[in-house]
């Protein structure tokens, strides 16, 4: 592992809180040294207060931030009198340490401090860095971790013996610190937890973090133990979605809730769940408890969840520190599920949880397999693990969670997604929670969003190859469909029926209407596996209820399409999914009303663009959002008990009124 250290870019950082921002990013940028809000850094800088008086105050890293991205922000400032005091304490609760640390920070509107605040207080350094790369993780998950780590650092570093995060970690590392502590002592090794390095300068902290961490590496090389050999393995060729979307919704009916279901498909996460011994060496629980904290649940074999949450119902009876003891199963669904055929999948509450499960296993694959060529891996003990998933604070934590976006853990498809209505819908969306699949003819689908839910992908909806393609893509990358936009359409130029070709005819109920037929066929089987019910909503047209001359393909394709859904609408709803239908009307902020159609328009009814564009009973302009906020909506719990209905979305039109 290489220095990241640049002097021209720590040149732009003038003080020493903005040197620990600088390197704890450069530590951010290592994913084998940290992973999504894990690892920890702090300084320790002397400050006068308001009534004058100097003290000494440790600005640490605060809950929630990522180092990658940190800045001034994200650090917590604490009086480190107080915490000195606390150390010295016989028993400190969890909750109640995070009072103390909260009630005792020189910035009320600073985020609540790490829980290792104290650990950082009682190490006699002023900058101290913590990771848990992934080099000390593999040695100290063997049997002879503890000697491995002797062996690499002698007194270089002090070993602390494994001890959950919080209170008594760090009384026992200040007592064991202050002991074992030579002059040369750089760095504190945490037995299946992680690695310190600390230092006068914020370079110096740094670069010894990278020092040891690169001692580490050299020491599993020279035991054959750092290079991962996988046999090659091809992905499942199948058509898998009814079945992600099955095991999707057994998933759920065990949480109550809806989830996002994953299927990883890159080499190395199919070559370990095909592992001649994966039943063994992924059972043992993961590499770190942070790992546990963020992936909340062990990994399962197979897709029976049922068995599953029956299986862990009796490991949390088994142990639980004490009989009767009140603690909650609040979540039972597994995170990441190993099958032998498929290879992995994450689950999470979100596409942006279920990816970072998929990155923290994806290091702990690299973890359990390097402890295996360097002699058997050994995770933390069950009691261990049952400590941490329902430690008092994450309790704590997931019980205050805060209600969630509207659709989070839903899926949703939407079609003619580029621009206009459809980019809208997208946004709409997101914004309520829902991972988000977006088809378009138009490549630029691709780059509405780059957020973890949203997958835009190219697609002529009018060819059945691509559309099963996309259908199966997006399948795999979120697990199944909760709702389905229909909005890709075409809008042919004004022509009188006695001038009408059969091609053009023809092109516009293949896009209009029968795009529309296969993709209400093909994605049934999937709404049929809702969590919480399929749910449909059709854009149709003003041009149903009131059609307009020079209009006939547009209007006869929207007037089928709307039919189409209404007998849907008959038939599905048994399958407990809903169908409804958006008429909008002179939505100019699309791709079709350039300003120069808009001024033509205009001129044709003696009015100006804006009299135009607000030409309707309201006398309002009705936008893309206007029309997508209501297709979300119609999508929620408002239309929980509607379908088949038709809804005007014109602003009022006297000849539909």
């Amino acid at each position: 592992m290489n220095s990241l250290w640049n002097d021209q870019e720590a040149a732009e950082y003038q003080d020493d809180l903005g040197l620990r921002v600088y390197t704890s990013r450069l530590l951010g940028r290592e994913p084998s040294l940290v992973l999504h809000g894990g690892g920890n850094t702090s300084v320790k800088i002397t400050e006068r207060t308001l009534l004058g008086n100097e003290e000494e105050i440790l600005y640490v890293k605060g809950s929630g931030w990522d180092l990658e991205t940190i800045d001034v922000a994200g650090f917590a400032p604490v009086r480190m009198s107080h915490l000195l005091a606390l150390a010295q304490l016989d028993s400190l609760s969890d909750p109640q340490m995070v009072n103390e640390l909260k009630t005792h920070m020189t910035n009320a509107a600073a985020p609540t401090p790490s829980v290792e605040a104290i650990l950082h207080a009682v190490l006699p350094h002023k900058f101290v860095d913590h990771t848990h790369a992934d080099a000390l993780v593999t040695l100290t998950n063997t049997a002879e971790g503890e000697a491995r780590i002797r062996e690499i650092y002698g007194a270089s570093v002090v070993v602390i013996p494994y001890i959950m995060p919080g209170f008594d970690l760090a009384r026992e590392c200040a007592r064991l610190f202050a002991k074992h502590a030579a002059p040369h002592t750089v760095g504190m090794v945490l037995l299946q937890h992680g690695i310190f390095s600390f230092g006068p300068t914020a370079r110096e902290s740094y670069e010894r973090m990278i020092e040891l961490v690169t001692l580490a590496e050299e020491y599993l090389a020279q035991h054959k133990a750092w290079t991962i050999s996988l046999p090659p393995v091809e992905p499942p060729s199948q058509v898998l979605r009814n079945e992600l979307a099955a095991l999707r919704r057994e998933i759920a009916t065990q949480t109550q809730t809806p989830m996002i279901v994953a299927l990883q498909e890159d080499a190395k996460s199919l070559a370990f769940a095909r592992h001649v011994d994966v039943e063994r060496i992924s059972q043992q629980g993961p590499a770190t408890p942070d790992h546990v904290i963020r992936t909340k649940r062990l990994p399962m074999l197979g897709r029976n969840v049922a068995d599953y949450v029956r299986r862990y119902a009796r490991y949390f009876d088994e142990h639980a520190p004490h009989a009767g003891e009140e603690k909650t199963m609040l979540d039972p669904a597994p995170r990441v599920i190993l099958d032998s055929t498929w290879g992995l999948i994450t689950v999470g509450r979100t596409a942006k949880d279920a990816a970072i499960v998929r990155d923290i296993y994806s290091h702990t694959i690299d973890v359990i397999l390097r402890a295996e060529d360097l002699g058997g891996y050994r995770a933390l003990s069950a009691r261990d693990l049952f400590d941490m998933e329902y430690w008092d604070l994450e309790q704590a934590k997931l019980r205050k969670g805060g209600q969630p976006p509207q659709f989070t853990g839903e899926v949703a498809l939407v079609t003619g997604a580029a621009s206009g209505i459809g980019k809208a819908c997208v946004a709409s969306l997101l914004q309520r929670g829902a991972a988000v699949i977006g088809l378009d003819v138009s490549e630029e689908v691709a780059t509405l969003s780059k957020q973890a839910a949203y997958l835009g992908l190219a697609c002529d909806v009018t060819d059945t190859v691509q559309l099963d393609a996309a259908l199966e893509r997006g399948t795999r990358a979120y697990g199944g469909l909760d709702m389905l936009i229909l909005n890709a359409g075409m809008f042919p130029p004004g022509r009188r029926i006695a001038e009408l070709p059969d091609k053009e005819w023809q092109s516009v109920m293949t896009v209009n209407l029968d795009a529309n037929l296969t993709l209400l066929r093909e994605t049934h089987p999937l709404l049929k596996l809702a969590p919480r019910g399929g749910r449909v909503v059709v854009i149709g047209s003003k041009n149903v209820p009131a059609p307009g001359p020079g209009a006939a393909a547009y209007s006869a394709s929207k007037a089928a399409l709307t039919q189409l859904a209404r007998v849907a609408a008959l038939e599905w709803g048994s399958d407990n999914i809903r169908i409804n239908c958006l008429h909008p009307n002179a939505v100019f902020d699309t791709g079709i009303w350039t300003d120069e159609v808009l001024q033509a328009r205009a001129q044709h009814y003696g009015l100006s663009v804006e009299e135009y564009k607000t030409n309707n009973v309201l006398r309002t302009e009705v936008r893309s959002r206007d029309v997508a906020e209501l297709a979300a909506e119609m999508c929620g719990p408002l239309f929980a008990k509607t379908t088949g209905a038709q809804l005007p979305v014109d602003g009022g039109n006297e000849r539909v009124i």
